[in-house]
């Protein structure tokens, strides 16, 4: 398993001494496993990493995105009352020994875990976690009281190892963007997005609040994903004197845009399928809403009054969104497919601003010249 050492299983220090976890006992493949409740104190002391410095094939975890581990300990920090952290899974270098608190019936599978100090613990699944909680207990010690789940397996070599992570992460899938909006109730911009699917005139039954992508056939103009990166990118910087001031801005501005974009009225009245507008259309695109939202985001932080910033939109209404346009091409569009990436979210943008006779900021002027060059 390699030559990590630790202070903890020093077997000078720790011979005859033990840890001893209230635990259920299981079975699956026939190897007998254990579920415990462990102080967060405890986690950072006595369950280590696996060497970062060691080759791939001769370790059995990833190496730890450090990146990660600020966000994550805030998120602990920031939310005591209701954070949730799943189980971590260990092996045990070591030899472990269970006694439940009878030898037969329910009472074999509750009892007592006993593994010695000098027993080796390796995360196989939940490193970033334990990370985490390490960086969040020198914020806030109070935390140490509190417990994560714990599974332990007996370690049965680096190759069991491996596998062990090879198959706890093989059917691991990230949840659709869109479902992490419609139910994180933290995010303040996911709340408006949330409300504007619901409630707004221009959104209303228009917008899949589950999936990040659109079927070819899909009844819906919109992600909830994209109206969500699109109003963030919107209310970004914008001062607002009351909480439920950037519900209303972002849904001014959107029925605005509703006004100034006829084929979205067109789905609504049953007119045009919403197949064929994001077929044939570009503005019911993420990209498109995320450009919407970027210029509207330099009108608002001028000024957020309506009689301000709406008249300033309405050149919007001599835009040609049509796909098969050749002003998007290379900007929206890049052989034949909508593209999403950053620099093709600028260039639209761009393409707006030049409507509006809007300036361009130096990022957007430095991308709008490799775009003219021909360096895309």
């Amino acid at each position: 398993m390699g030559s990590q050492s630790s202070p903890l299983s020093t077997l000078g220090t720790t011979a005859g001494f033990e840890y001893v976890f209230p635990a259920i006992r299981g079975v699956q493949a026939r190897r007998e496993f254990y579920v415990s409740m462990c102080p967060l104190r405890l986690i950072p002391k006595i369950f280590l990493f696996d060497e970062d410095e060691l080759a791939p094939e001769v370790r059995a975890q990833r190496v730890l995105n450090k990146g990660r581990i600020p966000a994550l300990a805030s998120y602990i920090v920031d939310n005591p009352d209701d954070y949730v952290f799943s189980a971590l899974t260990a092996s045990v270098d070591g030899e472990m020994k269970f006694v439940g608190i009878s030898d037969e019936g329910p009472g074999m599978r509750i009892g007592q875990l006993h593994i010695p100090m000098a027993a080796r613990f390796l995360i196989n699944d939940g490193q970033h976690r334990r990370a985490a909680i390490e960086a969040a207990l020198n914020e806030n010690p109070e935390l140490g009281d509190e417990t994560i789940a714990v599974v332990f397996f007996q370690d049965s070599g680096l190759a069991r190892c491996q596998q062990m992570f090879a198959d706890l992460n093989r059917h691991a899938v990230r949840p659709a963007r869109s479902i992490g909006v419609l139910y994180d109730h933290r995010d303040q911009h996911a709340k408006v997005a949330r409300l504007l699917a619901l409630k707004s005139v221009a959104f209303r039954g228009f917008v899949e609040m589950e999936s990040s992508t659109l079927s070819a056939r899909s009844s819906k103009l919109f992600t909830l994903s994209a109206l969500y990166y699109a109003t963030r990118s919107l209310l970004q910087g914008v001062e607002l004197d009351r909480e439920d001031a950037a519900a209303e801005l972002a849904d001014a501005f959107w029925s605005t845009i509703d006004q100034l974009i006829p084929e979205w009225r067109l789905v609504r009245q049953r007119k045009m399928s919403a197949a064929d507008v994001r077929r044939q259309y570009l503005h019911s695109h993420g990209i498109a809403l995320h450009a919407l939202g970027r210029l509207g985001n330099t009108l608002l932080r001028e000024s957020v009054a309506a009689e301000v910033w709406q008249p300033r939109l309405e050149p919007l209404k001599q835009v040609d969104w049509s796909r098969i346009s050749p002003d998007w091409e290379g900007r929206a569009i890049v052989g034949g497919r909508v593209s999403k990436n950053h620099s093709n979210v600028v260039l639209t943008v761009n393409y707006l601003r030049g409507k509006l006779g809007l300036e361009l900021g130096p990022e957007e002027a430095h991308v709008e010249a490799t775009y003219l060059r021909g360096d895309r």
